[in-house]
């Protein structure tokens, strides 16, 4: 994983998925990324998660590192908002009581085998075929998952049967700094 980001720069992006959410909400556009350099300026893969009195209302992002920072989390969070196919879209009203996570993504690698997977510490992409799911390193922590049942979800996450594991599929871990309002 590149560096972590400062206690500032997490505020920093949090404001800025903030900006950008607001922005797309009167204009219906997104908004454009700050000119500047640093760590918000290099290619990271980074999630954005939309909460509404604890219940989740979108969460969106790139897992490899295709843009710099700061243009992935303006784009993830108005994709959270509007285009996660799971839920309708945010409304805006919603803004007000809306809770921003984000999480900042270290490179994924082959794991060995499942007993590397580390419930609380790593994220993890489940494929075989054309099927592909990936679940955030926090999920299985706010569900009280063992690893069994994590990789379970990731293979559900991925359209595959959950033992699926266990029978030929690849997993590959990741890290993420995790940070929210």
């Amino acid at each position: 994983m590149s560096e972590s980001l400062t206690p500032e720069e997490e505020r920093a992006c949090l404001r800025l998925a903030r900006q950008a959410l607001e922005h797309y909400f009167e204009t219906g556009k997104h908004l454009r990324a700050p000119t500047g350099s640093g760590t918000l300026k290099e290619k990271r893969g980074a999630f954005v998660t939309l909460t509404v009195d604890g219940d989740l209302r979108g969460c969106v992002g790139y897992p490899l590192p295709v843009k710099p920072l700061d243009e992935t989390i303006i784009e993830m969070a108005v994709a959270a908002a509007s285009q996660d196919t799971r839920f309708e879209p945010l409304a805006a009203k919603e803004l007000k009581m809306l809770k921003i996570e984000i999480s900042v993504l270290g490179l994924p690698k082959p794991a060995a085998g499942p007993e590397e997977v580390q419930v609380g510490c790593h994220g993890i992409i489940v494929s075989k075929g054309f099927h592909r799911g990936l679940l955030l390193p926090q999920v299985p922590v706010e569900h009280g998952w063992d690893r069994e049942t994590y990789l379970s979800h990731g293979c559900l996450k991925a359209g595959l049967p959950t033992d699926a594991w266990k029978e030929g599929a690849e997993i590959e871990v990741f890290t993420a700094q995790v940070f929210s309002e």
